[in-house]
């Protein structure tokens, strides 16, 4: 199964230490939304979005690709990092572009989400949270969630 992963992940990179682990392990093509903002994904069969939480969402650039270029029908996965990863706060993580690919009669298979260093706003004046994260062991279980798709 042909598998492309668009992503945005800027300020620490911990969104793409996942990724990498991914692709070292499948056969997995990852799209910088930054640099190829208009990326064509109508030649795979599932579509990965993978982002860093910014106040309770995905990066926006994911957001508006997923709107202006995911073809429809697609199998689709979300993998996020973020600086706190409660229960009650994962349920809105992925609630918008959750919105814009089932409006696209993708077929959901799951998502995937761990802590990850966080200094964005005001956890900067703290010194961030989430320190050390992603660690490998959450690093492993991006790969085991990949396979197990």
């Amino acid at each position: 199964m042909k598998t492309a992963i668009v992503y945005y992940s800027k300020h620490h990179g911990n969104t793409l230490k996942l990724l990498e682990a991914i692709k070292a392990a499948d056969e997995v093509t990852l799209i910088d939304v930054t640099k190829d903002p208009q990326a064509d994904v109508s030649g795979y069969d599932r579509i990965g979005f993978a982002s860093g939480i910014y106040y309770s969402n995905v990066a926006k650039q994911i957001l508006k690709y997923a709107e202006e270029h995911l073809p429809e029908g697609k199998e689709v996965f979300f993998i996020g990092t973020c600086g706190n990863n409660s229960v009650s706060a994962q349920k809105t993580f992925f609630k918008a572009l959750r919105e814009i690919t089932d409006g696209k009669k993708c077929k959901y298979l799951n998502e995937y989400i761990c802590l990850g260093y966080d200094t964005y706003g005001p956890f900067k004046l703290v010194g961030g949270i989430a320190k050390g994260h992603p660690t490998e062991d959450e690093i492993s279980a991006s790969v085991s969630f990949y396979g197990n798709l």
